[in-house]
Order: C-alpha cells, then sequence, then structure tokens
C-alpha cells in the first residue's frame, strides 16, 4: 500500500501519496471495507500534521516529513496541554528563546500520547509574553531524539497508559521548523485540533466493540426464543445507545463527504469528539454491566481473559471525555461558535 501511496491516497505523489482525486479516493476506500481489511496505516502524523503540513509547511518541511508518514516510517506525538495549561491550551509556558538560527526551549508538556514511541514531536512554545495570551505562541517541529528531551510514562486506573509527561530542558531546535509563522501558531494550533477532534470522533464508531457488547449481553443475560435480551432495562439502554451511534454515524458520514468536497474541518469537529467519545464510554459502561460479577476481576483465576479486559477498557475510557479537549470545553465551543449562543 505504501508503494502504491494507497496510505495516504489523495496526497500529491511527490510527498508519498498516490496523487488520487477525491472520487477515485472514495472508491479505493470502499473497496477496503468491502473486504474488511483494516486502514493500512494509522496515527497523528497521518490524521493531524499531515494534513497540517500540506496547507501550511514550507515545501522543505513537505518533503521532509510526508513521504515519511506515508511509508510509516515515523511516528510523530502532539506536544499541546501543559500542568498549567490543560483545557486553557493558550495559557501554556513553554518558553523558546530565539539565539541566531535556534530557538532555546524549556518547559513541561503532560498528557503526551505515545511520546515514548514517537520520533517527532509537533508543539506549542512562547516566544513572546506581550499582547494576548493567544498571542506570542509558535508552532515548531522537535525530533525526540535531540538533547534535552526526556519522557516518563504516566500510569492510569486501568493499569497501562499511551500518556507520558514530556521534559524539556535547553533543547535546541532550529527556526527553520517553525511551522507558519513565529508568533502566529495559534490558529495554525486550532487547525490541527480540528483534525484532531474529527479523528477522535471517527474512531470511537468501533463496530468491533458494538458487537462485542451485543455477543456478551446475549451470553451473560439470557435471551427469550424471540431473540430478546433477558433483562428489560439493560435491554432498552443497549437499544437506547444503538439508536444514537446510528444518528452520530450519519453525522460522520457527512461530514466525511464535506471534507472530500475541500470542507476543512471547523467548530463542528467538537460535536464529533463530544458525542463520539461519551458513546465509547456508555459502551464500555455497559459491556461491564452485562457481565454483571465476571466484571468485578483485575487478575487470578475466575475470570476469563475478555473479561480482565473489558474491565480495564472500561476504566480506560473514563479517560475518554478528557483526552483531546475535555467535554466541558467541547460544550462550550458548541454552544458560543456553532450555535452562536450568549455569553449569559
Amino acid at each position: 500500500m505504501a508503494e502504491r501511496g494507497f496510505t495516504a491516497p489523495t496526497w500529491p505523489t511527490a510527498y508519498g501519496g498516490a496523487g488520487l482525486d477525491k472520487a477515485d479516493a472514495k472508491i479505493l476506500a470502499d473497496e477496503m471495507r468491502a473486504l474488511k481489511l483494516w486502514p493500512p496505516l494509522i496515527g497523528f502524523g497521518l490524521s493531524m500534521i499531515g494534513p497540517l503540513l500540506l496547507a501550511e509547511g514550507t515545501e522543505e518541511q513537505k518533503r521532509e516529513h510526508l513521504p515519511k508518514i506515508a511509508r510509516g516510517e515515523i511516528r510523530w506525538c502532539q506536544g499541546y496541554s501543559e500542568p498549567g495549561a490543560g483545557s486553557d491550551l493558550a495559557s501554556l509556558t513553554t518558553r523558546a528563546v530565539r539565539e541566531g538560527d535556534h530557538f532555546v526551549v524549556n518547559g513541561q508538556k503532560v498528557w503526551t500520547s505515545f511520546a515514548d514511541h514517537a520520533d517527532w514531536m509537533f508543539l506549542l512554545v512562547r516566544t513572546s509574553a506581550t499582547g494576548k495570551k493567544q498571542d506570542g505562541i509558535t508552532f515548531v517541529l522537535m525530533d525526540m531524539a535531540w538533547p534535552g528531551v526526556s519522557v516518563r510514562p504516566i500510569r492510569l486506573i486501568s493499569g497501562s497508559s499511551p500518556f507520558c509527561e514530556t521534559f524539556l530542558a535547553d533543547v535546541h531546535i532550529p527556526v527553520a521548523n517553525v511551522v507558519g509563522h513565529i508568533d502566529q501558531g495559534w490558529p495554525i494550533a486550532r487547525a490541527l485540533l480540528g483534525h484532531e477532534r474529527t479523528m477522535l470522533g471517527d474512531v470511537f464508531k468501533n463496530p468491533a466493540g458494538r458487537a462485542d457488547l451485543l455477543a456478551a449481553a446475549r451470553r451473560y443475560l439470557g435471551a427469550g426464543e424471540d431473540g430478546r435480551l433477558g433483562d428489560p432495562v439493560l435491554r432498552d439502554r443497549i437499544a437506547e445507545l444503538e439508536v444514537d451511534q446510528e444518528c452520530f454515524d450519519l453525522v460522520l458520514l457527512h461530514a466525511r463527504a464535506a471534507a472530500k468536497a475541500g470542507h476543512k474541518p471547523g467548530h463542528e469537529s467538537s460535536i464529533f469528539k463530544l458525542y463520539g467519545t461519551e458513546l465509547n464510554q456508555r459502551r464500555k459502561a455497559l459491556r461491564v454491566a452485562a457481565a454483571g460479577p465476571q466484571a468485578t476481576g483485575w487478575s487470578g483465576p475466575g475470570f476469563e481473559p475478555a473479561e480482565l479486559t473489558a474491565t480495564r477498557d472500561w476504566l480506560r475510557s473514563r479517560g475518554n471525555s478528557i483526552e483531546g479537549g475535555t467535554s466541558e470545553i467541547q460544550l462550550n465551543i458548541i454552544a458560543k461558535r456553532v450555535l452562536g449562543l450568549p455569553e449569559r
């Protein structure tokens, strides 16, 4: 797939893509789905920084990074959140001081997904402290192997986590690695968040999880001759979830069609992130509820591996409505930017 450019089918061939137009890319995607094949490549490079570089990167940045992304040769992570700037991202304090053709960067990022496996990071740094807090932010690209970069994984309640803390101590980042312009990274950061939130909503479509829930409910709750689940309360909750999921899938379908037509993700991407993650949380909770006492295990005898996995997946899902921007932040964005509601 990479040799044919099919990992990024609409990207230009010069950057590792196939150069397909939107109609041909749709045919490829339809055929992949018909064959029940997984996407050949996933990750932040393909879904987030790649599209951003196509739109905002210099020619040198595109030629250096995009072919490696399309071939799956490098992994990327995102350096946005900080200990004092999570939901209020514009309050970030990681500082970049220019010295000649480099910035010297000091600070800390947190909740950095897969930083312990990543080769490169795209991150926000403060290059000026004057004006509004959204001003003076610059978007840069950093090699995780450069001196001064250290990573420490964060363990969650589920027992494991993709999240990490990333520490930056006198890291030298070339000025040539700025995407866009110095002190003007905030609009670029927001554009990338649109890609991220759309991606998160799509991730939680998860047809395998839907099938697993129904199979588990029939196993633990039993079903009558008519196929109806034995527990009427859980039966109604599962049915309600499936109806909501179908509605969400329809919205995503329209969003993908708009993207293929050239529409860039805007504030409506907060809807995908909010609803997709909360649907996933509901599904994981119902999976545990259906299993009853068999969902109380952590390790040891008496529990099947799938039961232990379901319990840990449920615990992990509690973070879904925090990562990528909390549900409360998404609701504020939807209220102000999508619905146009007044402050009070």
